[in-house]
């Protein structure tokens, strides 16, 4: 930071604060603030830290529930006790900005951080998934953002030992000049261990653990809450570096000295590092908090209190130990070569006060920091295409000749084929968690020392959300919940990411309110609580606006882990059935966009007709009648057959079906067969189990149709004894598996 004289508000400018709030800043003081602490308010008010410009808009969220421990905005991350005296904590997100600049450092550091928000509350990490948005593997610049993200994410999850389970990639051109690199992981805690990220104890020391801190990351706050310029690309100080193997011992620690009962707060030093640690938990408790910055371990020399206090050096906590037990802390903490060190105390005056050798350099009101911070409504007005590309004409669609064609198409596109490739990186799986990893609806980790297991999904197609983002978000509420529906899990809870543009753009920021409005209406009509989340805005670059992509990652509760379902078909001479109804509707679908190059329509979903398939699905499955299962989502009922078919590891299984019962008035064969109509599941049973299911869909008023059977080396579709499809299982395989590697060996 350069030297100055006087914190003015020329610097304040510079720091991205407005005059509004450094007079506001002045007013809180009572004073005007030195450098330093133009620098802390900055960071901590800052959209990336105090969501000035969205919390107003979370009052919408349901946040309470019956199960819910630790609910949204309470703690880092939320928790929901699921019995036996334990709670899943889990936490999305994101890392986009960095990701842009330095994509392998800064998806390493996106897992990391995630990682910390979880074990600070004394929950182990069991599963990590990631909810990746990219532009077209045809343009090199993405296929080396996409390889260096995998490669980060897989070496941090691996050198970690953490459980990577799934996720969800798309590929869109909006995303092209800003890819959305967003973390999503969950935890298991036992409830009477929970810690809170509070100074609790007047008094008690305060403890900097791990790694010593440089000046990587210094800024990251801001420069996550500006939208990306050619000349911030390359702003290399802002993306922080990441070590996992420090990472994996530094959980390991932290986890022991929880267990042992020896911490009475902690909180890792992620965005604004130093400053966020120490001013949250000092305002969490209504206590104050005093720290020397002298004290704090250095990797480079001369570091102004500036550069300490906003680090985000990775791999560090602050940590407020019980008075008593320091020293058995420590013998901890040096049995994983940890390093720590007592920089200062817990006060009661209300104050985070920062020193330099015994000299204080920053003393602010702790509340001024976090409860204090401004709070906007932004202008909204509804953007100008939405009347364009929310009318679509179907009559002007030519059906295709060829539907072989079209399947293997679909298959072949980058958003619906396998991430196998991908997934392969992470080589790291606890065998005794892990009951099924990536490639189906869910992934379904086992909770050991119970029959339970975990649910995990993340969802979201931005793409319904740029043509209908009120409806696009309720989708994503619905196939996440939908997901966890087809494994035999119960849904528990939501944590959201939210990735949108630019909040002083009247068009942007009505994207986010209506994406807001959705999800809340899904969750309290679900009954799903939100309990954590994260939003990054500014994902524009010099090409433009991301589509708005609300990311909901979704844990669900399966009672008896043997009771799982996949969604590979797994005997021959099963029955096919399809729950819910088709609608005449290729609105957002990836065939209107692969084939006919257009992206429009106007999504649609019946919350109510959701809410009944996936009750019918959860109880077929709960009275042990269902086989397999799998959602329609992208690429419509054809892509989910023929996934059904070709995913089962044991071998690839082949279908034929008939079309002739859901030909409902003048609904087309490409709208059957690629329309993307939610509340719709895909679900294989024995013949004998067919008049129990129709009698579990009656009673929720499902419709409940038999498509075919299961058995042969093709994938076979009949219209009225018309072969419309038929191709073999290899070459829908190869398709699937080989889309992304063939593009990247190009």
């Amino acid at each position: 930071m350069k030297q100055v004289v006087k914190a003015d508000l020329k610097l304040a400018n510079e720091l991205g604060l407005t005059e509004e709030e450094f007079n506001k800043i002045k007013e809180l003081m009572d004073r005007d603030p030195n450098p330093t602490e133009l620098g802390v308010f900055s960071a901590m008010w800052s959209e990336h830290c105090s969501y000035k410009n969205s919390r107003g808009l979370f009052r919408l969220f349901p946040t309470k529930g019956k199960d819910v421990l630790v609910s949204a905005g309470e703690e880092n991350c939320g928790i929901v006790d699921i019995g036996d005296g334990l709670g899943v904590a889990f936490k999305i997100e994101s890392h986009n900005h960095p990701s842009a600049v330095e994509p392998f450092e800064a998806s390493a550091t996106g897992i990391g951080g995630c990682l910390r928000d979880i074990f600070t509350t004394g929950a182990r990490p069991v599963a990590v998934l990631g909810a990746l948005r990219f532009g077209s593997l045809d343009n090199e610049r993405v296929k080396f953002l996409f390889k260096e993200v995998i490669r980060g994410l897989a070496h941090y999850a691996n050198t970690a030992k953490v459980n990577a389970v799934g996720g969800d990639s798309y590929f869109d051109e909006s995303y092209e000049g800003n890819p959305l690199v967003n973390a999503f992981v969950v935890g298991i805690a036992k409830v009477k261990n929970i810690v809170r990220g509070t100074a609790y104890g007047v008094g008690n020391a305060v403890y900097y653990i791990g790694r010593a801190t440089g000046r990587d990351g210094v800024g990251g706050a801001s420069f996550a809450s500006k939208e990306i310029t050619e000349e911030s690309a390359s702003v290399e100080n802002a993306v922080a570096i990441g070590d996992a193997e420090l990472g994996r011992r530094l959980r390991e620690a932290c986890l022991e000295l929880i267990e042992n009962g020896l911490v009475a707060g902690m909180q890792d030093m992620g965005a604004a590092g130093l400053t966020c640690s120490s001013c949250e938990t000092a305002s969490r408790s209504g206590n104050g908090i005093e720290i020397d910055v002298s004290l704090v371990p250095q990797i480079e020399k001369g570091m102004t209190p500036y550069e300490i206090l906003l680090s985000e050096s990775q791999e560090r906590m602050l940590a407020i130990l019980k008075r008593g037990k320091e020293e058995e802390a420590l013998d901890i903490l040096k049995k994983w070569d940890i390093n720590a060190v007592k920089i200062g105390k817990v006060t009661d005056d209300g104050i985070m006060r920062v020193k330099e050798n015994g000299v204080v350099v920053c003393e602010v009101p702790a509340k001024a920091l976090t409860e204090k911070a401004p709070l906007y409504e932004r202008e909204m007005k509804e953007p100008s295409y939405l009347r364009d590309v929310q009318s679509l004409d179907r009559k002007s669609l030519k059906e295709p000749n060829d539907f072989n064609g079209v399947l293997l198409t679909l298959l072949d596109s980058p958003t619906i084929a396998s991430k196998e490739s991908a997934y392969k990186k992470f080589t790291f799986k606890d065998k005794d968690e892990v009951a099924v990893g990536a490639g189906s609806d869910a992934a379904v980790i086992r909770i050991k020392g119970t029959k339970k297991a975990l649910a995990i999904s993340v969802d979201c197609n931005g793409r319904y959300c740029y043509l209908n983002p009120y409806n696009g978000a309720m989708m994503a509420v619905a196939e996440a919940a939908r997901n966890i529906i087809c494994a035999g899990g119960r849904p528990l809870a939501i944590t959201d990411g939210l990735n949108f543009g630019n909040p002083m753009k009247p068009e942007s920021y009505w994207q986010f309110a209506k994406c807001i409005e959705g999800l809340a209406a899904a969750c309290k009509a679900m009954e799903i609580p939100v309990i954590s989340g994260n939003v990054s805005f500014y994902n524009e670059n010099p090409k433009g606006t991301i589509d708005p992509t609300p990311m909901v990652g979704m844990v669900g509760l399966i009672d008896n882990s043997a009771k799982r379902v996949t969604q590979d078909f797994k005997n021959i001479g099963d029955l096919i059935v399809l729950l819910g109804k088709n609608t005449a509707d290729l609105s957002g679908s990836e065939y209107l966009y692969l084939v006919h190059k257009l992206k429009k329509g106007n999504p649609r979903i019946e919350i109510e007709t959701e809410k009944a398939t996936g009750r019918t699905c959860l109880e077929a499955i709960d009275v042990g009648i269902i086989n397999s299962a799998h959602d329609c989502s992208e690429g419509g009922l054809a892509v989910t057959l023929a996934e059904s078919c070709i995913t089962n590891s044991a071998g690839m299984l082949g279908a034929a079906v008939k079309l002739d019962d859901l030909k409902d008035g003048n609904i087309r064969l490409d709208e059957i067969l690629f329309g993307e109509t939610p509340s719709r599941i895909v679900v294989s049973i024995d013949e004998k189990n067919l008049s129990p299911l129709k009698k579990i869909a009656d009673r929720h008023s499902v419709a409940c149709q038999v498509l075919g059977n299961v058995g042969g080396e093709k994938f076979i579709v009949k219209d009225e004894e018309k072969i419309i499809i038929t191709l073999p299982l290899k070459d829908l395989s190869d398709a699937w598996r080989n889309a992304i590697p063939s593009r990247l060996e190009k």
